[in-house]
């Protein structure tokens, strides 16, 4: 078999990587909304430290030692560096095979294959569809990165290394399975009328959702930063405060609800039918919705006044 056969049958590792994320957070947050508080053994405090970070971790009782394994929470940064990198790269690579008909580098094929290979493919003709949705994760990735270096202030809050070690796979992971979902084996060069051509009210209507929660996770991490600054923009507190305004209204962390929209958004650039990225957008339903439920428990205990009608994730639901 040729390195460039990548589909054979129906499911590949990419689906089986991402199906396993799924279940490893739906799994999680049941655990946590079911067992909280009802055990201090061990094991209970190993998860809640792999599980939490940031504001959320600070009041829990765990032994110094595993302190060892923390590391600075405003290192988040260094996921978005290393997306836009790595991701910026396979973008360059694939507007090379688009436009000139050669094929990807023998070592991204030999990855692809490995990923890819039993992957249900797009079919033929539906290139401005992976390319699209590469320039949007580049977009996202170079938005989250400006946010983290100039506009979040972060504390001295801390994240697992293993959350840490997760976070820099995770962004090389999603550029490879957007490329899974395309073979580019014809050898043909396309042009921009070509592409064009191709373009469809998906395209249109996936990124319009794609902007829409992406200008709203701005706002919404503006909020957050602006509770820590004064008027002049200067940081004067480390504390945590009731943050309200846009999505606030309605859930105690709509910067995950916008990020769980701009997945749907890119998920409807792939015709809203493709089983790989559905994978991805359960994935970030779960493992958002965990963190949220821990952050909306953090205010409700912190502050008395706290809405009563927020929801953690997602409004009038949960």
């Amino acid at each position: 078999m040729q390195l460039t056969e990548w589909h054979v049958s129906n499911f590949s590792i990419v689906n089986a990587v991402w199906l396993f994320f799924c279940l490893a957070f739906f799994i999680s947050l049941n655990i946590h909304v079911f067992i909280k508080g009802h055990t201090n053994s061990i094991l209970h405090i190993l998860f809640q430290d792999f599980i939490r970070y940031g504001k959320t971790k600070k009041d829990l009782q765990r032994p110094k030692r595993l302190y060892s394994f923390d590391v600075p929470k405003r290192w988040f940064s260094h996921f978005y560096v290393i997306s836009v990198i790595w991701n910026g790269m396979l973008l360059w690579l694939l507007l090379h095979v688009v436009f000139s008909g050669e094929q990807f580098p023998r070592w991204l094929q030999t990855v692809l294959y490995v990923l890819c290979q039993h992957a249900p493919m797009d079919k033929s003709g539906d290139e401005v569809s992976v390319v699209l949705m590469l320039v949007l994760l580049l977009l996202q990735s170079i938005h989250r990165l400006i946010e983290c270096l100039f506009i979040s202030v972060f504390s001295n809050g801390v994240i697992h290394l293993v959350q840490y070690c997760f976070g820099v796979c995770y962004y090389i992971l999603l550029g490879l399975t957007i490329l899974c979902q395309k073979t580019f084996t014809e050898n043909k060069a396309y042009s921009l009328s070509d592409l064009y051509e191709q373009v469809g009210w998906n395209h249109i209507m996936g990124s319009a959702i794609f902007l829409w929660g992406f200008c709203h996770q701005y706002r919404c991490h503006a909020i957050l930063a602006n509770l820590r600054k004064n008027k002049s923009g200067e940081v004067v507190t480390w504390s945590h405060s009731i943050p309200y305004g846009d999505w606030f209204e309605h859930v105690s962390c709509p910067n995950y609800l916008a990020e769980l929209v701009i997945y749907l958004g890119m998920g409807l650039v792939f015709g809203g039918l493709n089983f790989t990225w559905w994978l991805v957008v359960m994935y970030v339903l779960f493992s958002h919705a965990l963190e949220a439920v821990l952050c909306h428990e953090f205010y409700v205990k912190k502050f008395e006044s706290y809405p009563k009608h927020r929801k953690a994730f997602i409004p009038l639901i949960f």
